[in-house]
């Protein structure tokens, strides 16, 4: 039974006061969850205050991004040590938004994903297609690229570590989800391609969660497809009630 993870991502979003109030807000009202796996990842700045505020809850920190070198000469990056120092277990690798506009590559995220692995963080890994190509009947193919080059060459033990969030970019912030059955199909596609990789006993147990305007209303009907195993939450989990209510419903 792959147990469920809703994991919020704050992006580029809340001061350490407002990360404070929502956290304590959070965790006073979903702070003791077993059936689910709830990760909030803050901004950098907000990682300290929050491992602080959840470390008696099991509530579990992310951090949105993580560099390829334990330490190093690498302005601006932060490397898996120090997450892991500040409380994170877990990080997002290669979101679109990273793809988009800071010049990730599959092979800069391949590497970011080792490294993490390395120093004992739970990647999660995100793949996913923009309109063009998905209009193009591309998108089959641009996913299969992504999972192949951004998860290879892995261990078994860590091929087994590894959470994948499919995101179809189009989707995200739009307001546009896809449709369950488009996600579904996506979803059992990925994990497929995994098999293939790192043997079908490890694609089975692997959780795939779906992103992209995930809200309240609609986390539930993706919820009930069989290889959706949660979701990576932008704008809907900036709000304490919209998060708690897809915690709920999913």
């Amino acid at each position: 039974m792959r147990k469920p993870i809703l994991a919020a991502n704050w992006k580029m979003y809340k001061t350490i006061g407002e990360a404070l109030d929502f956290l304590n807000r959070l965790k006073n009202v979903v702070g003791t969850e077993e059936n689910k796996e709830i990760v909030v990842c803050p901004p950098f700045t907000a990682l300290k205050i929050s491992a602080e505020i959840l470390k008696f809850s099991r509530i579990k920190l992310g951090a949105q991004n993580v560099g390829w070198a334990k330490e190093g000469a690498f302005t601006g990056e932060i490397s898996p040590v120090m997450l892991k120092d500040v409380g994170c277990e877990y990080v997002i690798i290669g979101h679109s938004e990273r793809r988009q506009y800071f010049g990730e590559t599959d092979e800069t995220v391949n590497r970011r994903l080792k490294t993490a692995l390395a120093e004992g963080l739970i990647p999660i890994v995100c793949v996913g297609e923009k309109l063009a190509e998905r209009e193009a009947g591309q998108e089959l193919a641009v996913v299969e690229n992504q999972v192949k080059n951004s998860l290879a060459d892995l261990s078994p033990e860590d091929s087994a570590k590894v959470v994948i969030a499919y995101e179809p970019v189009w989707a995200i912030g739009t307001g546009k989800t896809a449709t369950p059955q488009q996600a579904q199909e996506m979803q059992k596609f990925i994990r497929q391609i995994y098999g293939r990789m790192y043997g079908e006993k490890v694609a089975e147990n692997i959780r795939i969660l779906y992103g992209g305007s995930i809200k309240p209303e609609n986390i539930s009907e993706l919820r009930r497809q069989p290889d959706i195993d949660g979701g990576l939450v932008g704008g809907a989990s900036l709000n304490v009630d919209s998060f708690v209510r897809i915690i709920r419903a999913s």
